[in-house]
């Protein structure tokens, strides 16, 4: 129990730690396969996983997150735009593994259990997908980073999704040296983490004090 405790409690967003040493295949499909063990509305397991391993195909992802990096920071300014000009946003080339995470909407068929009166559920279940892949990655001493400085047509272009799918993630898989104590975006002040005690309701929501 309690290590269940301690991976969610290691586990960080990754950019700087990668050390390029590929992934262990028997490792990697212990962990696509806890994301597959995810749970799904209607057991509709509407997630896709394309592993890119190509130096070519991530370089040119790269490009396109740079280009949307700095988009946002020039939006930015003053105390927040030299804070976000510290930070890293993407591990790309570095981590030797991109695992794009699409969805699905077909999956399951036209009538999924659970899904009617919540079209997004289908949605929420990549996530969970994505969380699990997240934890097991951690438990077996991977690095994990989510990249969303992208546009989603960009992305299902480049890895060849058909129209219906829409990406939800580029996740940056690969060995790290060791995972950071304090998360990039606390270390380098850009948001901490709130107390549970804010965010904690009794029987209906409360608006802050």
């Amino acid at each position: 129990m309690r290590d269940l405790y301690d991976v969610i409690n290691r586990r960080r967003d990754t950019r700087n730690e990668f050390n390029g040493q590929p992934v262990d295949e028997d490792v990697l499909r212990r962990v696509l396969a806890a994301a597959h063990c995810a749970p799904s509305v209607g057991m509709s397991q509407p997630w896709d996983f394309v592993l890119v391993r190509s130096r070519k195909t991530r370089a040119a992802f790269r490009d396109h997150v740079a280009q949307e990096r700095e988009i946002f920071a020039a939006s930015l300014d003053g105390e927040r735009a030299e804070t976000f000009s510290r930070i890293k946003v993407e591990g790309i080339l570095e981590s030797g593994l991109g695992v794009v995470v699409g969805y699905d909407p077909g999956r399951g068929g036209s009538q999924v259990l659970g899904r009617h009166a919540i079209a997004d559920a289908g949605l929420y279940s990549v996530v969970c997908a994505i969380e699990n892949l997240w934890l097991a990655a951690t438990a077996e001493g991977l690095g994990v980073g989510w990249v969303s400085f992208y546009r989603e047509e960009f992305l299902r272009d480049l890895v060849g999704f058909p129209a219906h799918v829409r990406p939800v993630a580029w996740l940056c898989v690969g060995q790290v040296d060791a995972l950071p104590e304090v998360p990039d975006l606390e270390r380098f002040g850009w948001r901490h983490r709130s107390p549970l005690d804010e965010v904690l309701h009794e029987e209906r929501y409360r608006s802050p004090e």
